[in-house]
């Protein structure tokens, strides 16, 4: 079990160990997509980059970038992260749309 912090709505949700952090955030209320994003993510397949978070603490606590997010997110700093694709295994402190 892992503690999700997000920093900007100052809410904190519980998770299982492998849960996905874009479906915790969907299912918790929390807003990751900016307007443009709203209109045009795919869903969370990995393929619009548009659900990007930045990772402020715990970084080790999340499953590796994929190809998918190394593609993605190639000029981004390495705490960034597409939440589709990430996978929460411990406590971990998240800034949406960074």
């Amino acid at each position: 079990m892992g503690n999700i912090k997000f920093v900007k709505e100052d809410k904190e949700i519980i998770a299982a160990d492998g849960a996905n952090l874009r479906l915790k955030a969907m299912q918790n209320g929390i807003d990751i997509y900016t307007l443009f994003g709203k209109m045009t993510n795919c869903g969370g397949y990995g393929q619009c980059g548009t659900c990007i978070v930045e990772i402020t603490e715990g970084i080790e606590n999340l499953s590796p970038r994929t190809d998918v997010e190394n593609r993605k997110l190639k000029k981004k700093p390495e705490n960034y992260r597409l939440a589709c694709q990430t996978l929460v295994n411990g406590p971990v402190s998240v800034v949406t749309k960074p």
